[in-house]
C-alpha cells in the first residue's frame, strides 16, 4: 500500500478522533453502559496508534530504522495527542473537562495498538 494512502488514513483517523473529542458532548447520544467513555478512549487510541504505525513503518523503511522506531514514535505521538486533546477539552469546550483517567485509557489503548502490531508483524509487513 502506498505510504501516501497510509498517511491520509492516519490523518483522517486523527481528525475524526479530534472532532468527536471536542464536539459539544450534549450532541452525543447518551449510552447507558458502564465505562463507555473509557472504552471509547481505548478504541480511539488503539486505532490511532495502529494507523500511525502502519504509516511510520513505510516511512522509515530502508532509512536505517527498525520497526521498533515506528512503534515508539507512534506510541509517543498517541500519548501526547491524547494529553493535548484533554487540555483542549478543558480550554475550548464548556461541556467537557480534562480527565486523567481518559489519558490512562488512551495510553492503554496505544499500548494495545503497539502490541497488536508486534503480534501481527508478518501480516502488517505485507501491507
Amino acid at each position: 500500500m502506498p505510504k501516501q494512502l497510509l498517511l491520509c488514513w492516519a490523518i483522517l483517523c486523527s481528525g475524526v478522533i479530534t472532532y468527536f473529542c471536542l464536539i459539544d458532548s450534549s450532541n452525543i447520544p447518551a449510552v447507558n453502559f458502564p465505562s463507555i467513555d473509557k472504552i471509547v478512549h481505548f478504541c480511539f487510541h488503539f486505532g490511532f496508534t495502529f494507523s500511525w504505525i502502519l504509516f511510520f513503518k513505510k516511512e522509515l523503511k530502508g532509512k536505517e530504522a527498525d520497526d521498533y522506531k515506528a512503534y515508539l514514535i507512534s506510541f509517543i505521538f498517541s500519548v501526547f495527542f491524547g494529553i493535548t486533546i484533554e487540555i483542549l477539552q478543558s480550554v475550548f469546550t464548556i461541556t467537557r473537562a480534562a480527565d486523567v483517567t481518559d489519558i490512562l485509557a488512551n495510553t492503554i489503548g496505544g499500548t494495545a495498538g503497539v502490541f497488536t502490531c508486534i503480534a501481527f508483524k508478518k501480516q502488517i509487513d505485507k501491507i
